[in-house]
């Protein structure tokens, strides 16, 4: 066994290359034959002195021998790559069958080596094909190594979520992805990972019409709802590169980076309709209208959107009257928060929608003729509790503070200046903006020598207002005929949506973001959303066998499955490897029936390195 190296002409320059090949010489009754075991590629860059190391690890470790001699990482971690791919060749030529398959071993010689995580991938994969998501990207013109590209970025992002680099590490060293689709990751450079999120954004607009429909028609959900929101992430770097980063305010509490916003569309159900990447400042209410036309297009003469039938849903902060006047005006029914600082609550004429333990909430239902629109006005008893928490937190701050000033007007060393405490007071009510909106301040001042004698306040809380109600809020309506109950449950829909920003942000590694091109930012993105695609549909058919777990708790109740090879020496010195998926844990196996799969990933593959052949491979090695 040896390596190769052999010189080839590129057909379009005219340029030489290398290419190398591990090749193995026979001994036969014509003589000695040589016959390549596997193509080496050409990005093989080991030294040309260490080949005969990395030749012999290669065969110490098919033939199920020990190393005498101490070995580099590099060349080790190559061998047990190069030394799988020999075994898994040389099992593909051979014919399967079913019979018990006897075998006398030395136990003592017995190996585990080469583990690879599949529980995960095996789930991820399975929504991947129910999906038929490699189908339509065969279809957008994905060839074998592409689809493989972007089946390993997606289900990557799954899995073990972060960058592209991270995700091609991960493919190449640590998951057995390649093995349960039959194709080698070591093959595909950290390049062609970038240029594979490229395709997959240039066919952004064909995939995600094609997920929900399959989404739609699999699950048979009705389009009755749609939750509109929006996200920012943000990314390190100076993004001078890219167009969409922009400073604004951070949801993650990162302003001192470039942000980029993510908006989104969702169906009731919590299935995506519709992405889009947003400038980092983006205005929250100027989206509105370019997300919900660009949901009219059709897609092979089916429509994924019928205005006449979604209710739009969305928050305070989207629902301006410019946007709402939008809607009304293309006959979009709708239900939002309201902007509106009035709000009013009859406890008579409530009726209760929710009641537990933890919260009591009941809604009153009034029809405001003038706009046609039902307000639902709520009281929550947690939102109240917590509210007044907050208030109560401020209040006494603020008070507290300003006792402390008043106080030291009369004492030695502190604050007594007119002018200076007016300038103080108004400090603390910026700092207690909150608190001191609800106070009457008033400052006595001594005209001879120009100092405050005294700081009268008293607490003035304006009638109907957010302050005045705790744990009341408004709703907007176009839906006369809903009951206060339907209101206000398709209402808390959009906690669903704000689950989805959750899972996509800390799950699914959107943030941060370490781009700086930015199709190459909107291409991390949408690895994330489609990702998300498959694990929604994964929890959707879960939730209906009772297992309602997050994502991150389903990939901790999925790791620990491997696949590794176990190698032994037989009766006859011949060396018999076989690699196989370990049997899944209990928790593991109740996923993989909820789902319908098999508890063992991957088939089991059986090779054995005969006497003879290890015979004439060492001869030729010794010479």
């Amino acid at each position: 066994m040896y390596i190769r190296r052999t010189t080839i002409k590129s057909r379009k320059d005219g340029k030489q290359y290398y290419t190398y090949r591990l090749v193995q010489s026979e001994r036969t009754a014509k003589g000695v034959s040589q016959h390549t075991l596997i193509n080496l590629g050409t990005a093989f860059s080991l030294p040309r002195d260490q080949w005969p190391e990395l030749s012999s690890r290669i065969q110490e470790i098919i033939s199920g021998q020990q190393s005498f001699f101490k070995i580099s990482e590099e060349i080790e971690e190559l061998a047990q790559n190069y030394a799988a791919r020999i075994i898994h060749a040389q099992h593909k030529n051979k014919a399967e069958n079913n019979k018990p398959d006897y075998r006398e071993v030395d136990v003592d010689s017995l190996e585990m080596f080469r583990p690879r995580s599949v529980s995960c991938e095996h789930v991820a994969l399975e929504a991947f094909v129910f999906l038929k998501l490699g189908e339509e990207l065969k279809a957008l013109g994905f060839n074998g190594p592409q689809l493989a590209a972007a089946t390993g970025t997606i289900i990557g992002r799954m899995c073990q979520p972060g960058s592209e680099l991270a995700t091609h590490y991960w493919l190449q060293n640590v998951s057995g992805l390649g093995e349960l689709i039959d194709y080698d990751f070591n093959k595909i450079n950290l390049y062609k990972m970038y240029k594979i999120s490229d395709q997959l954004l240039n066919n952004k607009e064909a995939i995600e019409n094609h997920l929900y429909l399959q989404e739609k028609n699999l699950f048979e959900f009705q389009e009755t709802i749609t939750l509109y929101d929006l996200t920012n992430t943000y990314f390190e770097g100076s993004s001078k590169a890219n167009k969409l980063g922009k400073r604004g305010h951070s949801k993650e509490k990162r302003s001192d980076c470039p942000l980029v916003t993510l908006a989104l569309v969702l169906d009731s159900s919590g299935f995506p309709k519709r992405s889009k990447v947003f400038e980092g400042n983006v205005s929250e209410p100027s989206t509105l209208k370019k997300m919900i036309v660009g949901l009219e297009r059709k897609n092979l003469s089916q429509e994924l959107f019928k205005p006449s039938k979604a209710t739009i849903v969305m928050d305070a902060g989207i629902a301006t009257e410019d946007n709402i006047k939008w809607l009304r005006e293309n006959s979009y029914p709708y239900i939002v928060v309201s902007r509106k600082h009035h709000r009013e609550f009859n406890e008579d004429e409530a009726v209760v929608v929710k009641q537990d333990n933890d919260c009591t909430v009941k809604v009153q239902k009034i029809i405001d003729s003038e706009n046609d629109e039902v307000l639902l006005y709520c009281h929550s008893t947690k939102r109240e509790k917590k509210e007044q928490a907050i208030n109560d937190r401020f209040t006494i701050r603020f008070e507290k503070a300003v006792s402390k000033l008043e106080s030291g007007l009369h004492k030695k060393g502190c604050l007594k200046k007119y002018d200076k405490v007016l300038e103080k007071i108004g400090r603390l009510k910026q700092q207690y903006s909150k608190a001191a909106k609800h106070y009457k301040i008033e400052v006595s001042k001594n005209e001879k020598n120009g100092n405050a004698v005294k700081i009268l306040w008293t607490r003035q809380t304006l009638a109907d207002t957010k302050d005045s109600l705790p744990g009341v809020y408004c709703l907007r309506t176009t839906h006369m005929e809903f009951d206060e109950a339907t209101l206000w449950h398709t209402y808390t829909m959009l906690t669903d949506l704000e689950a989805v920003f959750r899972s996509l942000k800390s799950e699914l590694g959107m943030r941060p973001v370490f781009h700086q091109i930015t199709k190459r930012v909107t291409g991390h993105i949408f690895i994330s959303v489609i990702a998300y695609h498959l694990i929604h549909s994964i929890r959707y058919r879960l939730k209906k066998t009772g297992i309602n777990s997050s994502w991150s708790d389903l990939r901790k109740q999925l790791a620990g499955q491997s696949r590794v090879t176990a190698s032994m020496q037989c009766r006859n010195d011949n060396v018999m490897h076989v690699r196989k998926s370990t049997r899944p844990e209990l928790r593991q196996q109740k996923i993989y029936s909820a789902l319908g799969l098999c508890p063992l990933p991957g088939r089991t593959i059986k090779t054995t390195i005969k006497k003879n052949k290890s015979s004439a491979i060492t001869k030729i090695l010794k010479k």
